[in-house]
């Protein structure tokens, strides 16, 4: 059994006891999560879409822990005026254990 979920503006493909990396939930390590937008459930043959979400659809998942994304650069330049600009991004995300997909 799959779905297909949103969350932080991103769809993921998803599966009981996989571990998938999304942007910052507010939750500690440890803690259940269920997230309600469901697009899209299947398995088993059967395929359900949602328009656009599954009502009554639900994924339950374990925070595993918080980190953050590798540094990403952002260098500006306009040649031949002196003007250099850099900058750095580091992106704070959650790592999370999908334990149960709960399909309507």
């Amino acid at each position: 059994m799959f779905a297909v979920i949103r969350t932080g503006g991103k769809q993921y493909r998803v599966a009981p006891d996989q571990l998938v990396t999304v942007e910052r939930l507010d939750a500690e390590p440890g803690a259940s999560v269920t997230i309600e937008d469901v697009l899209m459930v299947g398995g088993d043959g059967a395929v359900k879409i949602g328009t656009p979400v599954l009502a009554g659809a639900s994924v339950t998942a374990e925070v595993v822990e918080q980190t953050r994304g590798p540094k990403v650069i952002i260098f500006k330049k306009k040649r031949r005026q002196n003007y250099r600009r850099k900058k750095g991004h580091r992106q704070d995300l959650t790592v999370l254990k999908i334990t149960a997909i709960a399909g309507a």
